[in-house]
């Protein structure tokens, strides 16, 4: 009769482990292949906003930077700042984004090469506290790896962090479609030519929007720290920085928090700061806006020749 031998229980036991190494390494492997199919597509998008931020972190060497949110991008036309400087320049601005966005595009940029100006759009509320601006962060993830010098940045973003970028499909998660839609897309040479600057062109039509700055109480103080370093960067590495807040068509009561704090760490930093937020050179004239937060073409013309000017100055 024959009798039945169990395994031993350390062999049972080295199974297991094989073939849970096994399992997570061929996660590593899926994980791997995918994201780095993810990552060479994402640099390969030749317009849009990813296109701009790798422009900028990776390859332009324009002798005049614009920062800032799309009240950068829609006013401040590089053409112009072109041909009255003789410098090139280029707007990295992007609609929408935070001081923390600004601050790693200038410290990815300036590991590379520094330009001689730097133009940083303030908007009011740009200190306020609210979750969005660091969910936002999350458009710096496909550079995390390969650009140290943003690793601190990411890393507001959440706790984390670190641990979900063990992965290299994490930073691609939610860019699937748009890299598909980018790499398809027919370029737009015209908005190419443009260095980043969007125009509009609508004229703004109806009643003024009413604003109560004095609403605002407190300030988030990460986004005013990480305001501090980028006018900190810019000193270190000898770039001539220019904080501009431009013009609103509104009714607003009170002074924005926001607003009147970065000028005041401007004006400790002897940074020049130009506040335009209440110009009546502007605000006299509707037709210089294409809504209440942003000018249109013609009011692109002036406030661009003014900054100018202002750049002509400090050089003399």
């Amino acid at each position: 009769m024959l009798k039945m031998t169990n395994k031993p229980r350390h062999n049972i036991f080295n199974q297991f482990v094989l073939k849970l190494v096994t399992f997570f390494f061929l996660i590593f492997i899926v994980d791997l292949s995918i994201g780095n199919l993810l990552k060479h597509n994402y640099l390969k998008q030749q317009s849009g906003d990813d296109y701009k931020a790798t422009y900028v972190i990776d390859k332009t060497e324009a002798e005049i930077l614009i920062f800032g949110s799309s009240r950068a991008a829609n006013i401040y036309d590089p053409r112009i700042f072109e041909s009255q400087l003789n410098l090139t320049c280029y707007n990295a601005g992007r609609d929408g984004y935070p001081i923390f966005y600004h601050y790693a595009l200038l410290k990815a940029s300036t590991k590379r090469y520094v330009p001689k100006i730097v133009i940083l759009s303030m908007d009011a509320g740009n200190f306020s506290n609210n979750q969005e601006a660091y969910d936002r962060i999350s458009s710096l993830l496909p550079y995390y790896k390969d650009h140290p010098e943003i690793r601190a940045v990411v890393n507001l973003k959440g706790r984390y962090e670190k641990l979900k970028m063990l992965s290299s499909i994490y930073p691609y998660n939610s860019l699937l479609l748009p890299i598909i839609a980018r790499n398809i897309s027919i370029n737009n040479p015209t908005i190419e030519s443009l260095h980043g600057y969007i125009p509009l062109t609508d004229v703004i039509s109806g009643p003024r929007k009413k604003f109560d700055y004095t609403l605002e109480k407190t300030l988030d103080s990460v986004k005013i720290n990480t305001y501090r370093n980028f006018i900190q960067t810019c000193k270190e590495s000898g770039i001539q920085l220019l904080v501009v807040c431009p013009p609103y068509l509104i009714n607003s009561t009170g002074t924005d928090l926001s607003i009147s704090t970065a000028k005041q760490i401007a004006a400790e930093n002897n940074i020049s700061f130009l506040d335009y937020s209440n110009d009546t050179l502007f605000t006299k004239k509707p037709y210089l806006f294409a809504d209440y937060r942003h000018l249109n073409e013609k009011g692109v013309e002036i406030i661009s020749n003014s900054v100018i000017e202002k750049i002509k100055q400090l050089k003399k």
